[in-house]
């Protein structure tokens, strides 16, 4: 992908399109495929840097995968030979790249293995906390050293070993956190219990079952038995709704749009940016198609209109994280205030993303108060085209490319956008066919 992307304003957004494959089911089907005990055919993998990236680290780790559809560096369809859980020690340090969910989860799988192993990132990832996963990790019996710049931040060392099951109330709504300390738990002597502040995204749970795994959940309390076997099994991805985000929140935005999103995952923790913008008068069908791996999926039907500002609510930040930026961008075109608070977690992402949404609006014309936890949004102003940065953050590139198709003038010129690479490679690609006149 070019390092700068350039837009101009578009009356509407009209077609059908299919987003690649779901970012994170890539990472998990990646992990637990590797661990299972035979072959796993994974069709529609995210080939983007932060999947391929886990995928070599588990072939690091000795398991074999080939590729069906694809290169060895693209792989979109492949079959993954499990390991039978019995991995084996690298020959070096594990590159994480971009990938806050490669790093926390292959933490939580190398926590227990008789080996010592290093994960490492770029310096976006080496600037992330990871204290929220080392401490329950070390509470189950893995030790760990932290070599960052910062205190707590990556290159990451792991000391693993036999591990004793816990009981972990976790202090924030992180799925990465549970998900480190369930694979984790995998390998323990016991049943391992996780209990979560607010409900997020399940695709571990989701996945292990399909994998034969027995997982129990009652409320936000997950637990998991260890020494189960993980059974090998075939997937599809579906695509990943928070790429589709961007055209659903561009269509909705723009009147006399008509979208329509194929083979889009529809798991319930991951669709609260439909019920926002839903509350904020868009015209959205959603089409329940069937059900992969856990996973259900279908079509969504976008119709532009005019739309009003809202309130997002405490319990619907976790499940829509990562649409914070798309959804300011609606909140600024919209009629109204649109208020996002709760949402302090934007602070340590790729970027701090409260900090970098609200730059680049202002930089447009929007008008935000900010605030720790969030921003307040004062819609109805007109956009213009401005020159922008991405800050090295795939999602705030994205938001503001839309932005620039959305904005009332002016070219919008964002710089630094080859990080778009690790979560949506064919970005540039669909973003040149709606503008393509």
């Amino acid at each position: 992908m070019s390092e700068t992307i350039k837009v101009s304003p578009l009356k509407s957004i009209t077609g059908e399109l299919a987003v690649p494959g779901d970012k994170s089911i890539s990472h998990r089907a990646a992990i637990l495929a590797g661990l299972s005990n035979g072959s796993c055919s994974v069709e529609n993998f995210l080939s983007s840097e932060d999947c391929v990236n886990t995928l070599r680290g588990m072939a690091q780790l000795g398991v074999r995968f080939e590729v069906k559809k694809g290169t060895d560096d693209l792989p979109v369809d492949l079959v993954i030979h499990g390991c039978s859980g019995k991995l084996q020690a690298p020959a070096g340090e594990l590159d994480c790249g971009n990938s806050g969910t490669g790093m926390r989860l292959l933490a939580g799988v190398l926590a227990a293995q008789r080996f010592d192993s290093t994960l490492i990132g770029d310096e976006s990832l080496s600037g992330r906390p990871m204290d929220r996963i080392i401490t329950p990790l070390a509470k189950m019996g893995a030790q760990f050293e932290t070599r960052g710049v910062k205190p707590g931040c990556a290159p990451l060392q792991i000391t693993g070993g036999e591990l004793k099951p816990i009981t972990y109330e976790m202090p924030m709504a992180s799925a990465q956190v549970k998900s480190a300390i369930l694979l984790a738990g995998l390998f323990a002597s016991g049943t391992t219990t996780v209990i979560q502040p607010a409900t997020n995204r399940d695709h571990t749970e989701r996945l292990l079952s399909s994998f034969g795994v027995n997982v129990k959940t009652e409320g936000n309390t997950i637990s998991i038995d260890g020494g189960q076997v993980v059974e090998a099994c075939d997937l599809v991805v579906p695509g990943d709704i928070s790429s589709a985000a961007f055209w659903i929140v561009a269509a909705a935005c723009a009147p006399g749009s008509h979208l329509i999103i194929h083979n889009v995952g529809l798991n319930p923790t991951r669709t609260a940016l439909l019920d926002v913008l839903l509350r904020m008068g868009a015209k959205i069908e959603v089409l329940l198609e069937h059900e992969d791996g856990g996973e259900p999926l279908g079509r969504i039907e976008i119709t532009g209109g005019k739309l009003k500002g809202t309130e997002i609510l405490k319990e619907e930040v976790p499940n829509l994280i990562d649409e914070v930026p798309i959804l300011a961008v609606a909140g600024a075109l919209a009629e109204g205030v649109m208020t996002i608070r709760n949402a302090a977690e934007l602070r340590v992402k790729e970027t701090d993303r409260i900090e970098t949404t609200i730059r680049n609006l202002r930089l447009m014309g929007g008008e935000i108060e900010e605030f720790e936890d969030g921003m307040v949004i004062t819609g109805g102003r007109t956009l213009k085209g401005a020159k922008l940065e991405s800050y090295g953050d795939h999602r705030i590139a994205m938001a503001f490319a839309i932005a620039g198709l959305l904005a009332n003038e002016g070219q919008t010129t964002i710089a630094n956008t080859a990080c778009v690479a690790t979560s949506y490679p064919t970005f540039a690609h669909h973003l040149e066919t709606f503008c393509q006149p």
